[in-house]
């Protein structure tokens, strides 16, 4: 009887993160050859096999256009974004470009989209990713991001090179550093009190 696999098991022969197989699954693009009895997806090794030569003879045609502000109040600026990145990707003759719009901030790794993304460009989906510059992709790191793309045959366009974000995106971003480090250093002063509290309480019983 032929092995099923996991999805940690198939994710790794294919590539690809475990995530990345579910939300297959979830789209209609890979689905599990069976369940195991607590509801787990399961893979023939055949079927892997089959899909891994499918990706592989694929070519990216994708292009995708990803738009991003940090908040809810810039919605404003996302249409205004769009409608530019619309006007330069009919001038460049993408006529199937895919337009992703995002809400959160550059230091936000999490983000849905920019994660869906991330996974689809290193799946080689991706041909071509257009950005208005590329503070909307991430605020730091944008080097490892682009070497990334290219070493899985995506090519990021960027409209303006200059970092044009506004001055309440970048007050923004500074807030949640600082809150960041602030959370930690409460998180150390914690640590040091239960530390203290504990030797203290060892010293006691000696």
């Amino acid at each position: 009887m032929e092995r099923r696999l996991s999805v940690t098991e198939a994710a790794k022969r294919l590539g690809v993160t475990s995530k990345t197989l579910q939300r297959w699954d979830r789209e209609g693009k890979l689905t599990p050859d069976s369940r195991s009895a607590t509801n787990r997806r399961l893979y023939s090794e055949s079927q892997i096999a089959r899909f891994a030569g499918l990706v592989s003879k694929q070519e990216a045609t994708r292009v995708v256009v990803y738009c991003r502000v940090s908040s809810v109040a810039q919605k404003r600026d996302l249409a205004n974004q769009r409608q530019i990145l619309e006007e330069f990707v009919a001038a460049k003759g993408f006529a199937e470009a895919e337009f992703i719009e995002e809400i959160g901030g550059g230091l936000n790794f999490k983000r849905k989209k920019f994660l869906a993304v991330m996974d689809d460009i290193s799946n080689r989906q991706i041909r071509t990713l257009v950005l208005a510059h590329r503070d909307r992709l991430t605020r730091f790191g944008y080097e490892w991001f682009e070497h990334h793309a290219l070493m899985h045959g995506c090519d990021i366009l960027v409209l303006n090179q200059e970092r044009l974000s506004s001055q309440v995106e970048m007050v923004q971003d500074l807030m949640s550093i600082t809150h960041s480090f602030s959370a930690r250093l409460d998180g150390l002063r914690n640590y040091k009190r239960k530390l203290q509290e504990a030797l203290n309480a060892d010293r006691a019983q000696d």
